[in-house]
């Protein structure tokens, strides 16, 4: 019976000693971490609280047209989970409608893109692998959303390469 085969192994272990009260609670209801012209975000868990294992983010996005065109990470996957709603996902070959449940991983390198386009408020969760300290790119951006200074296109060249986004287009 295959239930009592071995496992496949599992990583070294990362604690040692007693057990630890360490759970991290973020309740519902509580103000968003970034608020932009077209939506919010929470950061669910960063790179910096997961020991830079993953980043867990909630992206919250209202009826306005939003999201970013496709684009690939060379150092980070990236995985979306649609709670509500309908978010027009990119798979590398083209766009989709995603819905509550709908689930895509995109590893590094993959071609990808998401947007809110159905003119109602849509929900997804956003996992990157390993936790690439995403916080100040998704601050900047709402920056950006709410009239703060444009930098030069060569800054934001700067920018989007600091933060591992390479653009490929539609």
């Amino acid at each position: 019976m295959s239930f009592f085969l071995p496992p496949h192994p599992y990583p070294p272990a990362r604690h040692e000693g007693p057990p630890a009260a360490s759970a991290r609670w973020r309740r519902a209801g509580g103000p968003p971490d970034v608020v932009s012209r077209t939506g919010s975000c929470d950061h669910l868990a960063t790179g910096a609280t997961t020991r830079g294992d993953y980043g867990l983010y909630r992206w919250d996005m209202g009826p306005e047209p939003s999201g970013p065109s496709p684009h690939v990470h060379r150092t980070i996957s990236e995985a979306f989970f649609v709670l509500s709603g309908v978010v027009r996902l990119h798979d590398g070959t083209g766009w989709a409608d995603a819905r509550p449940g709908d689930f895509v991983h995109v590893p590094e390198g993959g071609v990808h893109g998401f947007r809110n386009e159905s003119g109602e408020p849509a929900s997804m969760l956003i996992l990157f692998s390993p936790g690439a300290p995403r916080e100040r790119y998704f601050e900047g951006l709402a920056h950006l959303s709410l009239g703060g200074e444009r930098p030069s296109d060569e800054e934001m060249a700067e920018f989007y390469a600091r933060h591992d986004t390479w653009w490929v287009g539609d």
